[in-house]
């Protein structure tokens, strides 16, 4: 969850300038049928197929014109400027903003449906309720690291993404408002809050993205995943006893927490950062799938930390 490899892997492209021909059309893929046969018998470029010297005879009755070969019988040959755009036109449509928010809010829903069954169910039954809360999180994340290395876009498992994501949520969700009562509606409000002040910040430049902090930041990203990963075994192991692990719940888990909470804030930056360059490359619509798939990730692990770290300061 700490880790956001969606977004890594597409700068890391990006710079090596393996985006730069995405949905430009190549040469040749909008000729004319007349261009092409030009082009297949050497006729000179901007004359008939019947000759550089032969004069232009306007068609005789209309849509009877049996004009250059390569036109049907009684068609128009200017009927050609207006046909229905080729399957491989409308693949080539750029992606928006509105294309990433979009498929972003659709994916949200899916979470948000399959999370408020997994709290139900894991309010009737606690043993389920573990058993969503621990296999959601190991499928989750193996779902999310095949995404983030598969180099095409597959929306089927983004989809079983989010859904997996939901039975995680509500399992967890359930389990912390158990114990500390009211402490997921102030998760769910901070980190509405979060989003649009880093959604803020980034769009009038206070809060700035370069490539300096990319790199900070990763290696910080990095060193916290192996540091929550060590944690988790801890915990499931019994080697720690305090569910939270390392620092507990007294002043050094609240750092811990406040800092994890940080890295997940600056990761939205990123993200926004990273949308907007995929915008500006002129990416294919299809990635906006991508795109919204990765700032899910970002919003679910800002969501678990801040839930823990409200959690501790309950304590």
């Amino acid at each position: 969850m700490a880790n956001n490899p969606v977004f890594n892997r597409f700068n890391d492209d990006l710079s090596k300038g393996r985006y730069a021909s995405i949905g430009k059309p190549q040469y040749g893929q909008y000729a004319t049928p007349d261009q092409q046969q030009q082009q297949q018998y050497g006729a000179p470029q901007g004359y008939p197929n019947t000759g550089a010297q032969q004069a232009y005879q306007p068609p005789q009755g209309g849509r009877q014109y049996g004009g250059p070969q390569g036109y049907p019988q009684g068609r128009d040959p200017l009927e050609s400027m207006y046909q229905k755009p080729s399957a491989s036109a409308v693949q080539s449509r750029k992606m928006t903003l509105d294309d990433v928010v979009t498929k972003t809010l659709g994916l949200f829903g899916i979470m948000l449906v399959t999370g408020a069954i997994s709290w139900f169910v894991a309010k009737d039954s606690q043993p389920v309720g573990m058993g969503l809360w621990i296999g959601g999180m190991i499928v989750g994340l193996a779902i999310g690291f095949i995404i983030s290395f598969k180099r095409v876009v597959s929306v089927p498992l983004i989809v079983g993404y989010a859904a997996v994501e939901g039975l995680f949520l509500g399992a967890v969700s359930q389990f912390f408002n158990t114990i500390w009562p009211g402490v997921v509606a102030q998760a769910v409000l901070a980190t509405i809050c979060v989003f649009v002040g880093m959604f803020a910040g980034w769009k009038f430049g206070i809060i700035r993205v370069t490539e300096r902090s990319r790199k900070i930041f990763g290696f910080a990203i990095m060193g916290y995943f192996l540091f929550a990963m060590v944690n988790f075994l801890l915990v499931m192991t019994g080697v720690l006893s305090n569910p939270f692990g390392v620092g507990g719940s007294g002043p050094l888990g609240i750092v811990i927490s406040i800092i994890a909470v940080g890295l997940a804030s600056y990761s939205l930056a990123i993200d926004f950062d990273s949308i907007g360059r995929g915008i500006n490359a002129g990416l294919p619509q299809k990635y906006s799938w991508l795109m919204a798939h990765g700032l899910i990730v970002s919003v679910v692990w800002l969501y678990i930390e801040l839930l823990r770290l409200f959690a501790r300061m309950r304590n």
